[in-house]
C-alpha cells in the first residue's frame, strides 16, 4: 500500500532539514502557500507542518509562521545534557542541598542502623506504607492546613509516581484533563501515558484563565483538572482566595476531580488554604521530599478522598506492591524531628536570595518569579528563538529549559525557565551576568 501523499511531502521536509538544506531558524511556507504550492487541501497542509512538529524538526509560533528547530538538542521537554564545552551551570533542573545534609545523612544512617527493629526495614511494607508511618505525614500537613486522617494519607515513591496512581484510580483513557498551558512537564509524560486528552487553560499574570476553564467545564466533560495554585511551576503565583473559592466551584458545577499538585507550596511562608482544606471530597493533593529536601530522596504522598482510597490503593500495588522501607524510615524520622520543617525554612531563605541575585543580573530583561522560590520565568525578545538561544547558552556551557517543556497545548511560549536552585550561591550572579549577556548577543 503507497503512503498517503503527504506523507512524501513529510519526509521531504524532513530529509532537507537533516541534511541542513533547510538551516535552523529557516521560515517554512505559510499553510496556504503550501497548500497551492503543492496543490493539496489547507487541512493536509496544516497536518503535514503537525507531523513535522510531533517529529521535533520544526515549531509554530502564532503570528510568525512555521520555523525549522535547531537540531542541537538543548531545548524541548528531554533536552541533551552533554555540552559542546565544559560545563559552567546547570539552570534546567533544581537540585538545592545546603550545607551540611550530608552530615545529616550520616547521622540518620548512623541512628537507623542501632534502631531496635533494623530488621523490619528489610520486610516488605503494605502499599501505601504503615499505619504510624502515614500518621506522621498526615500530622506534617497539618502545617499546609491540611486536616486529614491517616487513612486518607497513601506513602509512595516520589511526588511523580503519586500523580501516577491518581490519574490511573481517577480516569480513563479518552478522558479529559484541565491543565495550565505552561505547567510541569510530568504531567504531559503521564498524560500521554495515560491516554488523556490535555485541554490547556490559558494563563494570565496571577494565575490561570478562570473564564477559559468555565467555558471548558461547561462544554466539554472534564474529568479532572490539575493545578498548583501555591508557587507554580514554572510562573511562580500564588493564587488567592477568591481564584480557589472560584476554582473549586466550577469543579463542583462540572463534578470534576481536582489534582493538587503541592510540590513547591513549601516555599509560600503563608499561602491561603490549600484546594484540599477546601474540596476535600474531590480533590487529590500530592507533593513529596524531592524539592524541600533532597531529589534523590524518593519519597512522597497522595492525600485522597475516602472514595478512592482503595482505587489508589491498588494503582500502587500495581506500580510497586510497596513503599521502600529504608528510604520510608529516614523520610519519616526527619519529618518526625523536624529535620524537615528546618530544611524548609532554610530553602525559602536561600530561594529568595537567589531571587535577589536573579532581579539585579536581569534587571529590565521580562522576568516572572515568586519571591521566594528557585524558578524564573525569562520571557525572550521576538526574534529570540527559545531553540536558538538554548544553543547560543550551550556554547557557553549554560543549560536552561526551553518553554515548550511547559507547554500543553500547540502555543510554544518564547521563553525559558531558569532554575537557580542547583549553581553554588557564590557563582550565580556571574552566571545570569553571564546568561544575559549571551542572550543580548543574539541579533535580531
Amino acid at each position: 500500500m503507497r503512503p498517503p501523499s503527504y506523507k512524501r511531502i513529510v519526509d521531504e521536509f524532513a530529509a532537507a532539514i537533516r541534511a541542513g538544506t533547510l538551516p535552523a531558524g529557516a521560515r517554512l511556507p505559510a499553510h496556504r502557500d503550501l497548500a497551492r504550492e503543492r496543490h493539496i487541501a489547507l487541512a493536509t497542509a496544516s497536518r503535514v507542518y503537525a507531523e513535522l512538529a510531533a517529529m521535533g524538526l520544526v515549531v509554530g509560533e502564532p503570528g510568525r509562521g512555521t520555523f525549522v528547530r535547531h537540531q542541537a538538542g538543548y531545548d524541548g521537554p528531554e533536552p541533551s545534557r552533554a555540552l559542546p564545552v565544559p560545563r559552567v551551570a546547570d539552570l534546567s533542573f533544581n537540585q538545592p542541598l545546603a550545607n551540611g545534609q550530608a552530615d545529616q545523612l550520616r547521622l540518620a544512617l548512623r541512628a537507623l542502623s542501632t534502631s531496635g527493629e533494623i530488621e523490619s526495614l528489610l520486610r516488605q511494607h503494605p502499599p501505601g506504607g504503615r499505619g504510624g508511618d502515614r500518621a506522621v505525614v498526615a500530622t506534617y500537613l497539618l502545617d499546609r492546613g491540611i486536616d486529614t486522617a491517616p487513612a486518607n494519607v497513601l506513602l509512595t515513591g516520589g511526588t511523580q509516581q503519586a500523580l501516577d496512581v491518581v490519574l490511573r484510580a481517577l480516569t480513563r483513557p479518552g478522558d479529559v484533563l484541565a491543565v495550565d498551558a505552561l505547567s510541569y512537564p510530568g504531567i504531559k509524560l503521564l498524560a500521554s501515558a495515560h491516554g488523556l486528552d490535555l485541554a490547556p487553560i490559558p494563563v494570565t499574570a496571577t494565575g490561570p484563565d478562570h473564564d477559559a476553564l468555565d467555558r471548558l467545564c461547561r462544554t466539554r466533560p472534564v474529568r479532572a483538572i490539575y493545578a498548583m495554585p501555591t508557587v507554580h511551576n514554572p510562573l511562580g503565583w500564588v493564587l488567592d482566595r477568591d481564584q480557589r473559592a472560584r476554582l473549586v466551584a466550577m469543579a463542583r458545577a462540572a463534578d470534576s476531580m481536582i489534582v493538587e499538585d503541592g510540590t513547591y507550596a513549601f516555599l509560600e511562608a503563608a499561602p491561603p488554604p490549600p484546594l484540599q482544606a477546601l474540596a476535600p471530597e474531590r480533590t487529590c493533593y500530592v507533593a513529596g521530599l524531592s524539592k524541600n529536601v533532597a531529589t534523590g530522596l524518593r519519597f512522597g504522598f497522595a492525600v485522597v478522598p475516602d472514595r478512592y482510597g482503595e482505587a489508589v490503593t491498588r494503582s500502587l500495588r500495581a506500580a510497586s506492591w510497596g513503599v521502600a522501607g529504608l528510604i520510608t524510615a529516614l523520610a519519616i524520622a526527619w519529618i518526625a524531628d523536624g529535620t524537615v520543617a528546618t530544611l524548609e525554612k532554610a530553602r525559602r531563605e536561600d530561594a529568595a536570595v537567589r531571587q535577589d541575585i536573579a532581579r539585579a543580573a536581569l534587571a529590565g530583561m521580562d522576568v516572572t518569579a515568586h519571591p521566594t522560590s528557585y524558578i524564573v520565568w525569562l520571557g525572550l525578545e521576538p526574534h529570540q528563538r527559545p531553540d536558538h538561544v538554548a544553543t547560543a547558552l550551550a556554547r557557553e556551557g549554560i543549560l536552561v529549559s526551553t518553554g515548550d517543556a511547559f507547554a500543553t497545548g500547540a502555543y510554544r511560549p518564547p521563553g525559558l525557565r531558569l532554575a537557580l536552585g542547583t549553581p553554588p550561591l557564590g557563582r550565580l550572579g556571574p552566571v545570569l551576568h553571564r546568561l544575559r549577556h549571551a542572550i543580548e548577543a543574539i541579533p535580531p
